[in-house]
């Protein structure tokens, strides 16, 4: 017989003369309270029809308990909340707000949860491109694709004078024998090589690849899809493609240049480029040992290489020496003098890419776009636009709710500790449910302006 390994009552020593114990015996409760918040951003998004929208349901409408809306709502809402693993909607399955957010209070059949366990959302998760007899969900990628540009494009009141796209690839760790997974050198692990496409906070784009690719391949088609969609809306719009010297690839800078679009991407050095800068070099290296300082200068020359380029275009170049040794770097970029002199081009604008590391570290690690563990390349694929869904949820918190407050910057992770994780006891009569929040919870003002706020978006 397997040990009992959870005892009704556990004992903790006195505190205060006080003896303590403490069982999982205290009712419907919930330690998920603050994600009526979340509710409330997918209704100011609208997302419940158009989301759905872009699956197919071929179930037989007599037998189906949980309806496609329901599924991703909650799917997507238990990502946001922290809840990575299918296994834990088993025990979620029962959770209060994890109904409310689903909305969907009661089963339809007995002996049913009113929201889904795990092996339902599996078959949800499995579902290909269409319907099929053991799959009868199907999903529409480019429709979910689509609506994340579109989201994008509804978060401003108005067209902006000019936007900057940032493009970058990240490495995601696979540990089984998925679909589509290779060695990468760099990352030295088997992994996919998926692409995001992020404006500022504003997730637009997360392909899941392949790590046999070139860390550019695909950016030419993403960028295309993406700039159409944009200049539907915004066709007077400056758009900006910037990236790593990764994405320095005469296919998607001529692709650029042939669009009107502006490019802005760092380039690798090599001797050529190392001895163009030589006399800045020496300059910086004269001033670092004389004031004890790390010393940088600047050039901005036409260049081209020797057979993959088709034409001569601007780099600008920074020649900096650190304490012994040289630390040159380059980009490469379709800008004139007339928008950014050279230092200005590096230090602010090329520079500000660096937050993009920020936005897929919030995406892969407090979202679990990086859970892909299903054997297909599809199912994980649909697994991190589930997560990206989760990320666009949050931003829209961020942005619709808490502009201007303590946690105006907050990262995803932390807006889940912060302010989702509040601890509170459900009472439910014939008319009402209430949640009785934790009187002791730190950010209610902030909870406040945020209800505040997202109410009016959802009336507006």
């Amino acid at each position: 017989m397997p040990a009992q390994c959870t005892p009704d009552r556990f004992h903790f020593e006195a505190v205060c003369g006080h003896r303590i114990a403490a069982a999982f015996d205290g009712g419907v409760v919930t330690s998920d309270a603050g994600g009526l918040l979340l509710g409330l951003c997918w209704k100011a998004l609208s997302l419940t029809k158009r989301f759905a929208a872009c699956f197919e349901d071929k179930r037989d409408p007599d037998l189906i308990e949980h309806e496609v809306e329901t599924l991703l709502r909650q799917r997507v809402m238990g990502l946001a909340m922290g809840y990575e693993d299918l296994n834990d909607h088993d025990s979620l399955r029962h959770d209060p707000v994890l109904a409310l957010l689903a909305e969907k209070l009661e089963a339809g059949r007995k002996g049913c949860a009113a929201v889904a366990g795990k092996a339902t959302l599996n078959r949800l998760e499995l579902s290909g491109p269409e319907a099929t007899r053991y799959h009868k969900i199907g999903h529409d990628g480019a429709r979910i694709e689509r609506l994340l540009v579109e989201l994008f494009l509804e978060s401003r009141d108005e067209a902006p004078a000019e936007i900057v796209l940032d493009f970058d690839a990240t490495d995601d760790p696979l540990h089984g024998e998925q679909e589509g997974r290779f060695f990468h050198g760099y990352y030295d692990c088997y992994c996919y090589l998926p692409l995001y496409v992020f404006c500022g906070r504003d997730l637009l784009a997360a392909k899941l690849r392949r790590a046999n690719l070139d860390a550019s391949a695909g950016a030419t088609q993403e960028a295309e899809r993406i700039v159409t969609q944009i200049r539907e809306r915004w066709p007077q719009t400056r758009i900006i493609v910037r990236a790593d010297s990764g994405f320095a690839r005469e296919e998607l800078m001529g692709w650029c240049e042939a669009n009107g679009i502006d490019y802005l991407f760092g380039l690798a050095r090599n001797a050529r480029l190392a001895s163009a800068i030589a006399a800045e070099l020496d300059e910086a290296r004269n001033e670092a040992e004389t004031t004890g300082k790390p010393a940088r200068r600047f050039k901005d020359f036409l260049w081209t290489t020797r057979d993959s380029w088709s034409r001569l275009r601007r780099v600008v170049a920074k020649a900096e020496w650190l304490g012994d040794k040289a630390n040159p770097r380059f980009v490469v970029t379709s800008l004139g003098p007339e928008r950014a002199d050279s230092r200005t081009l590096y230090e602010d604008l090329y520079c500000a890419r660096g937050d993009m590391e920020n936005r897929i570290k919030e995406a892969q690690g407090d979202l679990f776009g990086d859970r892909t563990s299903t054997r297909s390349l599809r199912a994980n694929q649909l697994r991190l636009w589930f997560a990206s869904l989760a990320y666009v949820l949050l931003q829209a918190l961020r942005r619709l709710g808490l502009a201007g407050t303590v946690l105006a910057m907050a990262s995803c992770l932390s807006l889940r500790l912060k302010l989702l994780k509040i601890g509170a006891t459900v009472t439910r009569s014939t008319r009402r449910i209430k949640l009785a929040m934790a009187e002791s919870f730190p950010l209610q003002e902030t909870f406040a302006i945020a209800h505040q706020r997202l109410a009016a978006a959802v009336r507006h």
